[in-house]
């Protein structure tokens, strides 16, 4: 059964604001929206006063909708993450962002459409923009390769990058994709070398650098462009190593088993908090970011002016180290350094007097030490 379901024709009479696409778990809602159209409707025919039932159903839509949104598993994260109705980096680009000048190409082969870069202003910061592109209708998208960035897209980013540490400018990067384009020109061209590339210079460039998820964050397609000084997502939105297909495609051989795997990849918001993975969660109205673009994009643009402001009142070495710091903590399980010591160590060495034995435990400890 598909995860989207369209709105009634009667529902679709209603508000223009109230015209969405119902998600799989939002039959609840669909229902009720279908009742508040069908009331509006005989209040137009009839002449009749329902404006009491009105208000009574639109505030128990609000109240489901915030039932359903306040207790979403993984899987219904990820769904209204992938929204149709979902807002883009190119609708931050006109209501968060001010004076947009786009900027083509890598200087190499070509002007990847999936990466859009250009200068802009946020606030009161001049800032270099790099965002994934999916595409607003089909043929869009298929030129932007459903927002999967090529070799060159990302070398156009880095590019990008170069020229703002150039000039001084803070990097303002904005993730949506479900990883970078699998095909065999993009192996052809050196997709996985691009993304290592980026990845290293992203760690020592010398200006501030802050990533925001908005939607999908999957796989290498992500830290493309997600290495930063911040690193942010929306309420709803994900990020993880790979999309829970491809994951339930490994470990299952089906996509079927795709909820199994949103569950067991940590990919929320708070299941990425919880593990310091992320630094911060913005907040998006009751019933996604889809239903309320206005509020969304305010949001984002307070905290890119407030993170903005933080990062440029501090020196860049002192950023970069900071930077380094941060890398160097992900993925940290032990809480203090004795832990990791005792962990590696053996508790009963086996004591040997050959030389080759000698070596291999002193190494051993070398290394848990480093740790």
């Amino acid at each position: 059964m598909s995860d989207v379901l369209t709105a009634t024709p009667a529902a679709k009479s209603a508000s223009k604001a109230d015209a969405v696409s119902f998600l799989e778990f939002e039959k609840p809602l669909q229902r009720i929206q279908y009742d508040i159209a069908e009331m509006e409707r005989e209040a137009r025919d009839s002449g009749a006063d329902l404006s009491a039932d009105i208000k009574q159903q639109r505030t128990r839509l609000r109240t489901t909708m915030r039932r359903l949104y306040s207790n979403l598993t993984p899987w219904e994260t990820v769904m209204v993450a992938r929204h149709p109705k979902r807002p883009l980096t190119t609708d931050y680009l006109k209501t968060v962002f001010r004076d947009f000048c786009e900027l083509h190409g890598d200087r190499t082969f070509a002007d990847d459409r999936a990466m859009i870069t250009g200068f802009a202003r946020v606030g009161g910061h001049k800032v270099m923009v790099i965002g994934h592109n999916k595409g607003k209708d089909i043929k869009e998208r298929m030129a932007c390769n459903f927002g999967c960035a090529h070799p060159e897209g990302y070398r156009k980013a880095l590019l990008k990058m170069r020229m703002a540490e150039k000039y001084g400018l803070p990097v303002v990067c904005l993730i949506d994709t479900q990883g970078a384009y699998p095909g065999l020109g993009a192996e052809e061209r050196g997709i996985a070398q691009a993304i290592a590339v980026n990845l290293m210079e992203m760690s020592r460039l010398r200006t501030p650098i802050v990533s925001v998820v908005i939607g999908e964050g999957g796989s290498g397609g992500a830290l493309g462009i997600g290495v930063a000084d911040r690193v942010a997502l929306f309420q709803n939105s994900f990020y993880s190593v790979i999309s829970p297909e491809g994951c339930a495609a490994i470990l299952w051989k089906t996509a079927d088993k795709r909820k199994h795997a949103a569950e067991a990849l940590k990919l929320t918001a708070k299941e990425l908090s919880k593990l310091d993975l992320v630094d911060d969660v913005i907040p998006e109205p009751i019933g996604g970011a889809h239903r309320d673009t206005e509020t969304t994009a305010a949001n984002l643009e307070k905290y890119l002016n407030t993170t903005l402001d933080t990062l440029k009142r501090s020196r860049i070495d002192t950023l970069l180290g900071r930077r380094a710091t941060r890398l160097r903590n992900l993925g940290n399980f032990f809480e203090d350094p004795s832990e990791a010591e005792k962990t590696t160590k053996p508790k009963h060495p086996r004591k040997s007097t050959s030389r080759s034995s000698r070596l291999s435990t002193r190494i051993g400890r070398r290394g848990a030490a480093k740790v």
